[in-house]
């Protein structure tokens, strides 16, 4: 998050804000956490950092653009000694993508240095930035986790375990954090734990080998072993004498975001004990069951609707066929974007896959829709290519709120789910029919009885309007955390 508008581009797809990972007492630490941070790459594509630690000294090295290219340079690495490190990918949900604002960030203080690589957003981040600004405190970025740094400078405790504890204690929203000082590597989860941190262990180093990241995945690439989710509300310090385990926080009740199995996290992943691929295929299973509809063959958009039309084609017994291939090889769309070139765009990263479409009826299977702008020139692209019908199944409810939480999406207005009924949808899209999957039928899928029954498990905000956190920046509970800090 940053202190701006909410920023629009011609991507009209949901984002997760960053990836993070830490590790301590492992040699060629940054070599480490560079290989972690590219398994993480899917997390944040704008800008990527590294932050490292040897011999009393915090050396730093922060790009704009993709992992492979920003630590491709042999001293890069090596201007990054140390046996500890944490690192970051971003995905800006706001503001500029500038050099200030990439991660982890970086503060001397009077303990000693200190690096933040922060995943989330906080609610109450434009309450707390008026209340630093008055008190003196200089923001150098615009993004929301500077405000950690500056709650940190002002604590009145002397560790910087309590220092970080103070400062959690006045932040509100859904963020996960890894933290590096001189003497301890820390990960934090807020106390909801919406959004998602591991902890895991690199065999064979003695009083180390520990590693923080955002998903399982980057556990894989580094030959690290999992060993726990870091559990909602938890701060873990890691130092040579082992992990020692926090819980500042009061208990609530859990509410993790649904959506990582929907489409953000990486289909190897495995969050809080479910496996990600499977997920989805039981995911595209249950909208097979409540939205069967009569076809030839079912066609994934990939990559992200991949698994869930593996599920959907097995359920409902209709072959599944890749009737729509993506070119790996493009990112933004590098011609000047006229509105000719951004109707053509779709095409630099799908194209229709014409003898397994002709004369056929599709099903297409996506994980969401946002504005509706992509699904309507995928559908466009598939009548092209000569399917005889098309219908559109969805492997989650319908978007029909924004995101605060650490998920870019436009705002309420914007969305298509928000500002049409599901008939109203089919017919701007162009489909012949159109369903998403019921949002009692996704907990079903994941192993719940129903979003009531399970009281419930998840973040769904986005689909129900129930927003578990509160929205201080947003006009909702701001006297309280007004009053919190004029106490502090």
């Amino acid at each position: 998050m940053a202190f701006a508008a909410r920023r629009i581009d011609d991507d009209d797809s949901l984002h997760e804000e960053c990836g993070v990972f830490g590790i301590w007492n492992v040699p060629d630490a940054s070599k480490v956490t560079a290989l972690a941070l590219h398994s993480l790459q899917h997390r944040g594509q704008e800008a990527t950092g590294i932050v490292s630690y040897d011999n009393g000294k915090f050396r730093s090295h922060r790009a704009l653009g993709l992992v492979g290219d920003a630590y491709s340079d042999p001293r890069i690495m090596a201007g990054l000694p140390g046996r500890n490190a944490v690192g970051h990918n971003r995905y800006a949900t706001t503001g500029e993508t500038i050099l200030r604002n990439v991660q982890p960030l970086y503060a001397d203080f009077e303990f000693g240095g200190f690096a933040v690589a922060h995943n989330g957003n906080l609610t109450n981040a434009h309450v707390l930035h008026k209340q630093l600004v008055r008190r003196g405190c200089l923001f150098q970025s615009t993004t929301d986790s500077e405000v950690f740094v500056h709650l940190i400078a002002i604590s009145l405790y002397s560790t910087v375990e309590d220092r970080l504890i103070d400062a959690l204690k006045q932040a509100i929203g859904a963020y996960s954090l890894v933290a590096l000082s001189n003497n301890a590597l820390f990960g934090v989860r807020d106390p909801m734990g919406v959004r998602t941190l591991i902890l895991g262990r690199i065999p064979g180093h003695e009083a180390g080998g520990w590693v923080l990241a955002s998903e399982t995945c980057a556990l894989d690439i580094v030959g690290a072993e999992f060993v726990r989710d870091i559990g909602p509300g938890e701060i873990v310090v890691i130092d040579n004498n082992g992990v020692r385990s926090i819980k500042p926080f009061k208990a609530e009740r859990e509410r993790f975001c649904v959506f990582e199995y929907i489409y953000f996290a990486r289909p190897d992943s495995v969050m809080d004990g479910v496996g990600v691929y499977n997920a989805r295929k039981a995911i595209g299973a249950e909208l097979a069951r409540e939205a069967a509809v009569p076809a030839d063959v079912v066609v994934p958009v990939p990559d992200s609707g991949v698994p869930a039309a593996m599920g959907y084609a097995v359920q409902s017994g209709i072959p599944f066929e890749l009737g729509i291939i993506r070119n790996h090889y493009v990112g933004r769309t590098f011609i000047e974007p006229t509105d000719h070139i951004r109707n053509l765009g779709v095409k630099l990263k799908h194209s229709a896959n014409r003898p397994v479409l002709e004369g056929k009826r599709v099903i297409l299977v996506d994980d969401s829709i946002v504005r509706g702008t992509t699904s309507r020139k995928i559908v466009e692209m598939v009548r092209a290519a000569g399917a005889k019908e098309v219908h559109m199944r969805i492997s989650s409810p319908p978007t029909t709120h924004s995101c605060f939480y650490g998920i870019d999406t436009p705002e309420k207005e914007q969305l298509m789910a928000h500002r049409l009924s599901v008939e109203q949808m089919a017919r701007e899209i162009g489909v012949d029919s159109l369903a998403f999957i019921s949002i009692d039928g996704l907990y079903r899928a994941l192993g719940k009885p129903g979003r009531d029954a399970a009281a419930p498990h998840y973040c769904d905000a986005c689909f129900s309007g129930d927003y578990p956190i509160a929205l201080p920046d947003q006009g909702i509970d701001t006297d309280r955390q007004l009053s919190l800090l004029a106490v502090n």
